[in-house]
């Protein structure tokens, strides 16, 4: 596979698991910045930096906890 490839904003949203909207996001925030398509100035992504983006995320997350901790609450009663 090419590493200058370029993807439609839709592919490397499937790619990413978000939205296109979120894609949007990322760009007017400096987040993830896609090039411009020169014949109709539609986003396109680097698919190196989609891979990239992705390895990241894969390094900089944790798993979570699914056990349910014991909550124990003792009910206090007052007589008036």
């Amino acid at each position: 596979m090419s590493e200058s490839k370029l993807i439609t904003i839709k592919e490397a949203a499937s790619m990413l698991g978000v939205t296109t909207l979120t894609l949007r996001n990322w760009d007017k925030n400096g987040k993830l910045i896609p090039s411009r398509h020169p014949l109709n100035n539609y986003r396109v992504y680097k698919r190196a930096d989609i891979d990239n983006l992705i390895e990241e995320i894969g390094r900089n997350t944790t798993p979570i906890d699914t056990r349910r901790k014991k909550v124990t609450k003792k009910l206090e009663i007052k007589h008036l």
